[in-house]
């Protein structure tokens, strides 16, 4: 054995060299990684290290440095391919370097006095997940992951391959200072200042693997603290190692009673019986050589028949520390085999062993970095990396935890599954991409689609064909064979299609003179769907559809031009400079389209087809008069001052104004940048709208009677009159209806028929809204009325706001207390009510059962992992479920039915909650609990439970496309998670009836007909039960831990023969 210190070997600096944190030797030995205080990585040649004393030897000695970060770096990692190298410093910045073959510049950099580097080795990848210090690094066996820990309490895991980030694990309850992994690929392990070690248990992630696939991977297995209950808190590093093995790991900084120790940990029950004791101060740093040992030579005599040798094998540890001290074990004995006092004048940072197990190398906070040789045969002889093969047989290495296929149905099964998954991100990158007709087919059953119409898998846009048009292929968003009879048939003509084409067209003249077309970012056409999932920053819909999306969230559909005097120069330059001309087309004048800068007033500017065009003024509303300021408060009952629900009253005002095709007047504009085209002033003519006028301020006219007219292109319909002040109007193409100060209620026909007597209530009204044939109306004591005016029926007596207004956390005392206030009341297709409360909070009265239901709250908002972020499907869903029907004929499709309310109501808890800061001390408890033990499984619990809740609610609404899209994602997600009890009664619930045709299946009691879930008709939620069960065990398919259910299911659906028909 020999010491090797070369003086050279140093981070050196102007006055002393810098304190070394960490080395690390490539799974080639032939070079040494240090990192040290100097914020630099420095590659040394291990054979220079080691033929230092050798005064011919001419090689180079540091092949490369890099400083790409802006701190100590703590922890430098070669990955076990040696194609990555990792860095992490207290910048809370990881950096991945990797080695380009191309040759590097001959020069070194300036004002240094660095050698020339010898290897290109360039930075990749800087990756940000910590919010402190990062102290240490692993990579698994497999490089597959890499693992990250800090002094901010966290375990991020990264991928190998992608360097996405997978997960973060914050179990711990301080710093992190130690990471290693099992060499058997099954675990990894951490260290932390909370006196525990932490094992986690891991499949090694696909390539492509996201954070999404991650949910069911990294779990911790156990907790180890006996070894560590008084230790020290003031060791720097806490590095622990795993033998090569796979047997025990070795714990720093552990105690037996008061003495310092390195603790031996058995794997499986991981307790600890052996301690290395010996060192006089805190061990920072533990690592076993690579190699396994034997007493004697390998020779033909010690090795069986299968070249395994015969004779026991060893392991060898290295440990040092805060003493100054290295010691060197053999497994087999209980003194060291090496004691090496004094080997630095600080603590000992770091240990690295070579590949062949005969050297070591110790880096010193002194600024030192030593190393040790070994001759052969001193720690024992060398057994073949088959012999660590072999001992690591008997843990599963190689084999991935993902279970067995149970047989070739099972395959088959994961196959189609794996296949249908595949299309749906083909379908979700044409999207991306901008492909207008992002289509793929999905998988076809019997060679026909499923009863004649495809069924798309989730997230993937499908036209509806012809039960007798089968689909054909689609390659890029068209037709891969384009058939004469659809060619003659004329798609319909979009005009924002023609619009983006004209804008495509757009020819500019350069500098030079020369003619170019103009680009157009591809993802502002607007002609393809976006599958991403959706952020809160909404895009602006179609002037046809409801907006249902917060008022207060940022449009970035539109340009904003918000531009000083003199455009984008004058903001760069100043607007002190002469104005920039404009480059313009051929044959136009510069001046219509730009006005000369001066004392005058400045027109405004807009983005046009052709590029800056001035604004058009706005048409006339055609006699439309905005509403003007109230006359009075209404006048209400003092009774109601002892009332348990109070809701404020609307006062009266002296125009009231109804549109039947776009609600409450005036409209808001919608043309481009808050200009009206023609089509928006000629819809305005053919619009019907509902007037009630009340008397004027005048003392004369007080006693007057209330005017209700209804006029088109301002022309009088019809008229009526009131006694009663008119305080609220609502109405569609089949009814009018109107609120009076009173409590009456009024309504028409849209010919001004009085086919109703007056609906006399409790209270003044105080939300009226009407869908279809249904009318709502809330009265200021909290009580909800719903009728049916074409059945002269109610679905339910009338229901009180108190239950979700909190009334049972409140006292009836005679002090009035606050409570959340009601945001919107509107109908769905159905007549069920839906309100929204200020508290973010969005409830449903189930009719049938007599109760309010509540759909959305911050709950969900703060603590599950899918909020905000729905299933690219969601995007194409239209929120037509609430607010006005603008259907002025045709009947409603089932399709149709609560289309959109379930996003409507999160999107409102996003705005009141989150948006609004109401959620902070929410997201604290619950950033709090996810540390703390015994929670490790809450955020999973809670985004399942999301999950659920949200198909509890579309099947509650019939919403028929949310309830197949949040059935699927609850199905991956049970998949993933592998909760084989939910799984199983899931299946088994969307079974139903449909096993009733066979033969000796015993009949169920009919004495009580199920619905939702325990019902047993061929539809479930408006889709057929057998197709919808289909689809879900597809989505199961590839997980192999379910395929003793998967597999029973397809086959009893019939999909094995399917696929052999196929």
């Amino acid at each position: 054995m020999r010491f090797i210190k070369p003086a050279w070997l140093t981070h050196s600096g102007e006055q002393k060299d810098f304190e070394v944190y960490s080395c690390h030797v490539s799974p080639d030995g032939t070079r040494l990684a240090t990192a040290a205080g100097d914020g630099h990585v420095r590659i040394w040649s291990t054979e220079a290290i080691l033929q230092a004393g050798d005064p011919n030897y001419t090689k180079p000695k540091q092949l490369c440095h890099m400083s790409y970060h802006s701190g100590t770096i703590h922890t430098v990692r070669f990955s076990p391919n040696g194609r990555w190298l990792a860095s992490g410093a207290d910048d809370k910045i990881i950096c991945i370097y990797h080695l380009d073959q191309n040759p590097p510049a001959h020069s070194a950099s300036f004002g240094t006095n660095e050698p020339p580097p010898v290897e290109n080795w360039k930075i990749l990848r800087r990756l940000i997940g910590h919010e402190n210090d990062v102290q240490d690094l692993g990579w698994s066996y497999d490089s597959s992951i890499m693992v990250s820990v800090g002094l901010d309490s966290k375990i991020v895991v990264w991928s190998g391959h992608t360097f996405e980030k997978l997960k973060v694990l914050s179990v711990h309850q301080s710093h992190v200072k130690g990471i290693t992994f099992d060499p058997a690929n099954k675990y990894f392990a951490t260290a932390s200042d909370d006196r525990t070690i932490k094992l986690f248990r891991f499949t090694s992630p696909q390539p492509n693997a996201t954070s999404y696939d991650s949910h069911n991977n990294f779990v911790l297995e156990h907790t180890i603290v006996a070894p560590f209950t008084s230790s020290p808190l003031t060791t720097y590093f806490r590095r622990c190692s795993w033998s090569p093995d796979g047997n025990h790991i070795a714990a720093a900084n552990a105690v037996n009673g008061p003495v310092s120790s390195v603790a031996i940990i058995n794997r499986g029950v991981w307790d600890s019986d052996i301690n290395l004791i010996g060192h006089e101060g805190p061990t920072e740093v533990c690592t076993f050589s690579p190699r396994l040992f034997s007493k004697a030579e390998i020779s033909p005599e010690t090795t069986d028949n299968s070249g395994y040798s015969t004779q026991a094998l060893v392991t060898v540890i290295a440990c040092a520390g805060q003493d100054k001290t290295l010691s060197v074990w053999n497994t087999s004995s209980s003194r060291p085999l090496v004691v090496a006092q004094e080997l630095a004048g600080k603590s000992i940072s770091d240990l690295a062993w070579t590949p062949n197990g005969l050297a070591i190398f110790a880096s010193s906070l002194d600024g030192s970095i030593v190393a040790l040789e070994f001759e052969t045969g001193e720690l024992g002889f060398i057994a073949p990396w088959s012999e660590n093969d072999k001992a690591l047989q008997k843990f599963g290495v190689g084999r991935r935890g993902v279970g067995v296929v149970e047989d070739v149905a099972a395959l088959r099964l994961e196959e189609r599954s794996k296949a249908g998954e595949l299309r749906g991100a083909e379908g979700r990158m044409g999207a991306l991409m901008g492909d207008a007709g992002s289509t793929i087919v999905p998988p076809v059953v019997n060679g026909n689609g499923t009863n004649g119409t495809s069924t798309p898998m989730t997230g993937v846009v499908v036209p509806v064909l012809p039960s007798n048009a089968p689909a054909p292929p689609v390659t890029n968003g068209r037709s891969a064979q384009d058939s004469p009879a659809a060619a003659a048939t004329p798609p319909a003509v979009d005009p924002s299609v023609a619009k983006v084409e004209a804008m495509k067209q757009r020819v500019t003249i350069t500098k030079e003179g020369k003619k170019r077309v103009a680009p157009l970012l591809v993802s502002s056409s607007g002609t393809g769907l976006s599958s991403l999932p959706q952020s809160q920053l909404m895009a602006a819909s179609s002037s046809k559809e409801q907006n249902d999306a917060p008022q207060s969230i940022l449009d970035l559909s539109k340009p904003y031009d918000g531009l000083p005097r003199g455009g984008l120069a004058a903001m760069l330059l100043g607007n002190k400079r002469k104005a920039v001309a404009l480059e313009e087309d051929e044959n136009e004048d510069p001046a219509s389209k730009r006005p000369a800068l001066g004392n005058g007033p400045i027109p405004i500017m807009i983005n046009g087809v052709n590029g800056v065009e001035p604004a058009v003024p706005l048409p006339p509303n055609n006699g439309v008069i905005p509403t003007p300021e109230f006359l009075r408060p209404a006048v209400v009952n003092p009774i109601m001052s002892v009332s348990q629900v109070r809701l404020a009253v609307p006062k009266v005002r002296t125009h009231i104004l109804r549109s039947l095709d776009r609600g409450t007047l005036p409209p808001p504009a919608s043309g481009a940048n808050g200009t009206n085209g023609v089509e928006e002033s000629t819809k305005v003519t053919d619009d019907v709208v509902f007037e009630a006028q009340n008397p004027g301020g005048n003392p004369a006219q007080v006693r007057d009677p209330s005017r209700i007219s209804a006029s088109k292109r301002g022309a009088m319909l019809w008229q009526d009159f009131l006694p009663r002040a008119v305080i609220l109007v609502t109405g569609n193409k089949n009814f009018w209806a109107a609120a009076c100060e009173d409590g009456s209620i009024y309504t028409w026909t849209p010919a001004g028929r009085r086919i109703f007597n007056a609906l006399v209530l409790e209270a003044q009204p105080v939300i009226i809204e009407s869908r279809g044939w249904w009318l709502l109306c809330v009265t200021a004591v909290g009580m909800c009325y719903v009728w049916n005016l074409k059945t002269l029926a109610s679905p339910h007596p009338p229901v009180s706001l108190a239950p979700i207004l909190d009334i049972a956390m409140h006292s009836l005392g005679t002090h009035t207390t606050s409570a959340p206030g009601v945001t919107s009341a509107h109908l769905n297709t159905t007549g069920h009510i839906i309100v929204t409360l200020s508290n973010g909070d969005g409830y449903l009265y189930s009719p049938s059962m007599f109760v309010w239901q509540r759909l959305s709250e911050a709950w969900w908002a703060v603590g599950s992992q899918y909020w905000n972020s729905n299933d690219s499907s969601i995007s194409s869903l239209q929120s037509t479920g609430v607010g006005q029907d603008s259907r002025r004929d045709g009947e409603i499709s089932a399709s149709n039915i609560s289309a959109g309310i379930i996003p409507h109501l999160e999107r409102h808890t996003t705005n009141e909650v989150l948006l609004k800061g109401r959620a902070y001390h929410l997201q604290r408890l619950i950033k709090a609990l996810l540390s703390r033990e015994g929670f490790e499984n809450f955020e999973a619990g809670v985004s399942i439970a999301h999950l659920e809740n949200r198909v509890a609610a579309a099947l509650q609404l019939g919403a028929r496309e949310e309830f197949r899209i949040y059935l699927f994602m609850y199905a991956k997600r049970l998949g993933a998670q592998g909760l084989k009890n939910k799984v199983e009664e899931l299946l088994r619930s969307m079974l139903g009836g449909i096993l009733k045709e066979l033969p000796n299946v015993p009949s169920v009691d009919a004495t009580e007909v199920g619905e939702g879930w325990y019902s047993e008709d061929d539809k479930l939620c408006g889709w057929d039960r057998k197709e919808l069960l289909k689809e879900v065990v597809l989505i199961l398919g590839k997980f192999r831990e379910l395929q003793r259910l998967t597999v029973q299911y397809s086959r009893v659906l019939g999909m094995d023969d399917d696929e052999n028909g196929i």
